[in-house]
């Protein structure tokens, strides 16, 4: 029997919607391996944003890159700082799941380094989570259940590492279940949060994000 035929029909509805989503084009998307034991069927997906060259997209507003992006303004040079990575996971259990309240469930990391300034604010976490709850609202995308948890993580070097500079993280772990298998508008709320913490600005009402290259 062919193996697409035993996936539940809801599912592969949700992946269809998935396909649909148009996230920004900072943004670069990938399907990743997903989780095999957190339920029967699951689909993932990473995300990173990388700091463009002068020049191509809007400087970051907060974050390592903006002023490294801000000094190399009329350079050439290209850039590859990492801004924001992310993973996105979609599961689905037929049978529900009393602590999804629901057969779907949505899964996400997202982690960016911040400027000591800002990591250092007590409500950073705060922040984090209004980030996450705005951006769902924006989207007009239904969910319940919601919850997840915002960490400061602090870098220190020492010995031949010395030298670097002390780093703070911020990293957001969610999860929330959609109120249908239509994913659409979750998955491009989560790419305007991923951008959010990478420190580009929200685009302008009525401006469109430029639709992802397929390599």
């Amino acid at each position: 029997m062919n193996a697409l035929a035993q996936v539940p029909p809801e599912f592969l509805h949700a992946l269809g919607t998935l396909r649909k989503a148009r996230c920004r084009g900072e943004l670069h998307l990938a399907e990743i391996p997903a989780p095999a034991r957190l339920a029967p069927y699951a689909v993932a997906l990473g995300a990173e944003v990388m700091a463009p060259g002068p020049g191509s997209a809007p400087t970051p507003v907060h974050g390592p890159a903006a002023m490294a992006l801000a000094a190399a303004s009329g350079t050439d040079d290209d850039g590859d700082t990492e801004l924001a990575t992310g993973r996105f996971i979609l599961l689905h259990d037929p049978d529900g799941s009393a602590v999804w309240d629901g057969e779907f469930r949505i899964v996400t990391y997202i982690r960016a380094q911040l400027e000591p300034e800002m990591g250092n604010d007590e409500m950073l976490g705060t922040v984090a989570w209004t980030w996450l709850v705005e951006a769902l609202e924006n989207h007009k995308a239904p969910y319940r259940a919601a919850g997840g948890t915002a960490t400061r993580v602090l870098s220190e070097s020492f010995g031949t590492l010395a030298d670097r500079p002390a780093s703070i993280d911020i990293e957001l772990r969610a999860s929330w279940t959609p109120a249908s298998s239509d994913v659409t508008a979750h998955l491009e709320a989560w790419s305007d949060m991923v951008c959010t913490f990478a420190g580009l600005p929200p685009l302008p009402d009525g401006v469109s994000a430029l639709p992802r290259r397929r390599n």
